[in-house]
């Protein structure tokens, strides 16, 4: 079972690290604490920490020659070090070492918060990349791409010609599509299958923290940049960056990502001087950027650059074809193993619905009923039918919504209520019951622990 992310405090000063320990176990960490470089490495060799957040100045080992140890036999854990010693050749040493990032004393808890937290996220990518490195090496077909329809094949055509290229690649499609699965296939066939695979959703961010994201900043760049921090551009080094919903990225941000296609460098916010990349762009989109061209919202020069090679996907309606494999897909996906099946009313019923959500809707739809359904098979009476026709109890949600607001329900209150009724139809099974509510395990254990926290 998935549980919250386990840290490592290393730090000779006692106050600072029963401060810094205390900290991170208000946010929901569990933590362990060390006084020295050679405590540290012992309780490392017992147990793997996700991240480790250790001084620099210690008596013996110091928390550079701390990393070149932990990288010998806990090389995915990343360490971030703690300096009162602000120069350019501590914080040189320390990435020579192998450090993810520093952070100089004294410090605001928010600084180091934040800078812990992008290790964690760092290391959660790299694990991403490996297993999906590995699934692919496994697997018999491309990724998540099965299906018997015309259309499904020439995509597959298309990504086993150009996979192996630098070619900047633009996918478009309707939400639900798949268009990730088929970014995410691009890289893992290719020749970049061994280099990070980074995504990044245009329209998850406003302007400014976009840019700063993608080309990174220096320290002191704006109000709260503590500390400098490298770009998606810069993870993705030598692998490939996934710029969804492109279509999105406002005016001023198309302008310096064309002028980084052009020159394949960029500049960090607030920085001086340029970094080389060697990154392939794939972008992907649900809007028409031929309107949005016309309209003056999308640059023509980039899209001429990103639509090196287009490959466009089918919304699911037009292929059909695909349903009943893609059932099977997500009933093995979505199953823990139990070994269920549907029955052929059922699949031909599903194959049958228009699915304007597409692929992504379909799967919501079997992982709902597996949740929802005692049965080893799925049948017609576990799909609801009739349901697609018309959007489901639009008016009731739209009730139960106003029954809460005319309640002063706070948003908390609302997501605990809501988070208690999917565990009780789920009869307590946390990982089907974060399926449905869209999170992963772990958030679900945190607000449990939240909760229990607040309870006593």
């Amino acid at each position: 079972m998935a549980q919250p992310h386990s840290l490592l405090v290393v730090d000779d000063d006692t106050a600072m690290r029963e401060m810094l320990a205390s900290l991170f176990r208000e946010k929901g960490y569990p933590v362990e604490e060390a006084a020295s470089a050679d405590e540290a490495l012992e309780r490392a060799r017992e147990v793997e920490f996700d991240a480790v957040l250790s001084d620099v100045r210690m008596p013996g080992r110091s928390g550079v020659e701390l990393v070149g140890e932990l990288r010998r036999f806990r090389p995915g854990v990343p360490v971030v070090l703690m300096t009162a010693f602000g120069s350019v050749d501590a914080a040189v040493d320390a990435m020579r070492a192998g450090a993810f990032d520093y952070i100089t004393k004294p410090f605001e808890p928010e600084a180091v918060m934040v800078t812990l937290e992008r290790a964690l996220e760092h290391r959660e990518l790299e694990e991403e990349n490996r297993r999906l490195r590995r699934a692919v090496a496994t697997s018999t077909s491309l990724g998540d791409l099965r299906g018997e329809s015309p259309a499904l094949a020439e995509i597959v055509a298309m990504i086993k010609k150009v996979a192996g290229g630098s070619s900047s690649v633009l996918i478009t499609g309707e939400s639900g599509t798949g268009k990730e699965v088929v970014a995410r296939t691009l890289h893992y066939q290719g020749a970049r299958k061994d280099a990070p695979f980074v995504p990044i959703n245009c329209t998850a961010l406003p302007e400014g923290l976009l840019e700063s994201e993608l080309f990174g900043h220096v320290r002191g760049a704006f109000t709260g940049a503590h500390t400098s921090k490298r770009g998606l551009f810069e993870k993705a080094n030598g692998g490939t960056l996934f710029l969804d919903e492109i279509g999105d990225m406002g005016p001023a941000l198309q302008g310096k990502l064309l002028r980084v296609l052009q020159d394949r460098e960029i500049r960090p916010v607030g920085g001086n001087s340029s970094v080389k990349v060697d990154v392939r762009i794939v972008a992907a989109t649900n809007k028409e950027l031929d309107k949005e061209m016309e309209a003056g919202r999308f640059r023509e020069d980039l899209y001429y650059r990103l639509n090196v090679i287009p490959i466009h996907i089918p919304p699911l309606r037009e292929r059909p074809e695909d349903i009943p494999t893609l059932v099977k897909v997500f009933l093995r996906r979505h199953a823990d193993g139990e070994g269920r099946g549907i029955s052929p009313e059922a699949v031909r019923h599903l194959a049958a619905q228009p699915w304007r959500g597409n692929a992504r809707e379909l799967e919501n739809y079997i992982e709902r009923a597996l949740a929802l359904s005692d049965s080893p098979q799925i049948g017609l009476a576990d799909l609801h039918v009739g349901e697609h026709e018309a959007p489901p109890a639009a008016a009731s949600l739209d009730a139960g919504v106003r029954e809460a607001a005319d309640a002063g329900l706070t948003l908390r209150e609302l997501e605990e209520r809501y988070t208690d009724m999917i565990l009780q139809r789920t009869g307590g099974n946390k990982l089907r019951a974060a399926k449905i509510l869209g999170i992963d395990r772990k958030t679900l254990y945190r607000r449990a622990e939240r909760r229990r926290a607040v309870e006593t």
